[in-house]
């Protein structure tokens, strides 16, 4: 039975008092929430770990990918990233591996992977398909073969490009995008569309995707195939056409109890960024919003861990529920322990400043926190309350009460603070 289903029988699961006392709310409130379809649970039935609720109303989670490059089979090298990533403070994990033994990459990660985990399946669909010819090569059947084996070893939630069609694609090309379909597998299935002739296997065949989900109460994120890969492509009529497809499957997916979330929108300007969130929010009746970037500029690559951040902070405090970090390497390689570290990092304060802005109240806590922390300064309390602890250490060589080894007892700040009434230790 799923998250969903239970919910609107009005039971209370352990993975909604779970995510109730994360998120300091009553139980009434997630319950609500997932019987609606605002807030998801990723639980595959085959593999507990700490529970996660994504939705309105919930603080903003943040995703970060990992996996094996092409023709890598660096498992360990990705395992590290993955601890990187869960001690950085990544509520999930994606696991995006298109080279090597995919099957051994994704059961190692799962192994020890303690928060929900999400994949492609077309990768691994695709990837299997190339190996043993070529992508056009892939069957139906490939795919769900994939997708049920990703299942059974307890992938949690699966982002899936259901929304592509045949007539999508072709608005697109009037349209004349300065970049088509920029993701791996979307565009490997645009052009297994095109050459076949045929309607996206995972429009047509979507009851048989909820038939899976349903199954392993598994999680759907429907990525959309076609998001902008350059600002100037933000909100053409493509993307917002292949929006209404992706409304219609949410209510599809509701309708037999199903959790689902929408992911997009890749790069938008700024001032796309409100009206993004609110339509795709409009259409998509509320479903959880999961974004990659988006990346607000495209001069600076090397730098997208920033563009990133920002189109992630502003886009969060308008109503967005989850992040896909982005990393330092997005348009010039493949990420670093330390990228996937930074990109983390980036990521969970653009959730925070978002959260600020909604008026999450675990939030404004933290920030008060540290506030007090600061003055008098208390750098050990600020180590329990950073974001970043590595990044503190020692503000100045004062112990004890304040000392000022320029000025001496005539100093302007030991005045200052005995104004207010402050007992400062830090010149």
């Amino acid at each position: 039975m799923t998250q969903l289903k239970q919910a609107r029988l009005g039971n209370v699961t352990p993975q909604i008092r779970e995510v109730a006392e994360q998120e300091g709310v009553d139980e009434a409130v997630i319950l609500r929430g997932v019987a609606e379809g605002t807030i998801v649970i990723p639980a595959n039935v085959r593999r507990p770990h700490q529970n996660v609720g994504i939705g309105k109303g919930l603080s903003t989670k943040v995703s970060a990918s990992i996996g094996t490059a092409k023709g890598s089979t660096a498992y360990q090298a990705e395992l590290a990233k993955l601890a990187c990533a869960l001690q950085a403070g990544a509520h999930t994990i994606m696991d995006l591996s298109i080279g090597g033994d995919l099957d051994l990459a994704r059961r190692q990660i799962i192994a020890q992977c303690d928060r929900p985990l999400g994949t492609l399946p077309l990768y691994q669909a695709f990837r299997e398909a190339v190996n043993n010819s070529n992508a056009l090569d892939m069957t139906e059947e490939d795919f769900f073969r994939v997708m049920e084996k990703q299942a059974l070893d307890g992938v949690d939630f699966m982002g899936l490009h259901c929304a592509m069609t045949l007539r999508t694609l072709e608005t697109a090309k009037k349209q004349g995008r300065l970049h088509d379909v920029v993701s791996w597998g979307g565009s490997l299935l645009a052009g297994w569309m095109l050459y076949h002739g045929k309607e996206n296997p995972l429009y047509t065949n979507y009851d048989r995707i909820l038939d899976l989900a349903q199954k392993y109460d598994l999680t759907l994120s429907l990525a959309d195939g076609l998001r902008p890969g350059a600002i100037f492509d933000s909100l053409d009529r493509a993307q917002v056409q292949e929006m209404i497809f992706l409304g219609e499957l949410v209510d599809r997916a509701r309708e037999v109890e199903v959790q689902i979330m929408i992911k997009g929108p890749g790069h938008a300007p700024l001032s796309h960024l409100e009206t993004t969130v609110k339509l795709m929010k409009q259409v998509c009746l509320e479903a959880p919003y999961f974004i990659f970037g988006p990346v607000v500029s495209d001069i600076a690559p090397g730098y997208d861990h920033i563009t990133a951040a920002i189109g992630a902070a502003i886009s969060a405090a308008k109503g967005v529920d989850f992040i896909c970090y982005v990393t330092a390497a997005e348009h010039v390689g493949f990420p670093s322990l330390d990228d996937v570290r930074t990109g983390v990092i980036a990521s969970l304060l653009a959730a925070h400043i978002g959260d600020l802005e909604k008026g999450n109240r675990q939030a404004w806590d933290w920030e008060l926190a540290m506030d007090k922390a600061r003055n008098p300064w208390d750098e050990a309390a600020q180590k329990q309350i950073a974001l970043d602890p590595s990044k503190l250490g020692a503000a100045c060589n004062m112990e004890g009460s304040y000392r000022c080894s320029r000025c001496g007892a005539k100093c302007a700040k030991k005045v200052l603070a005995e104004y207010f009434g402050k007992d400062i230790s830090y010149c």
